[in-house]
């Protein structure tokens, strides 16, 4: 899972937000946030749903599987 966790830090990043940001937008905490971009933990299939329409992407996209 470390593809989605580099495409969940780069789609932050162009946002300008910080991890802290997100774990508020998602009802999680910042530490949740950290071990997804570095590949530790996965969010379940319906956060990761939340976060593909949070960013206007495909769940395919932010599990690398298109461009």
């Amino acid at each position: 899972m470390e593809v989605f966790g580099n495409v969940l830090k780069e789609l932050r990043k162009e946002k300008n937000l910080l991890q802290q940001d997100l774990a508020n937008a998602f009802n999680v905490t910042k530490t949740t946030i950290s071990r997804w971009e570095l590949g530790k933990q996965e969010p379940d299939f319906d956060m990761l749903v939340k976060i593909a329409k949070y960013f206007g992407v495909s769940t395919d996209f932010l599990l690398g599987l298109e461009d």
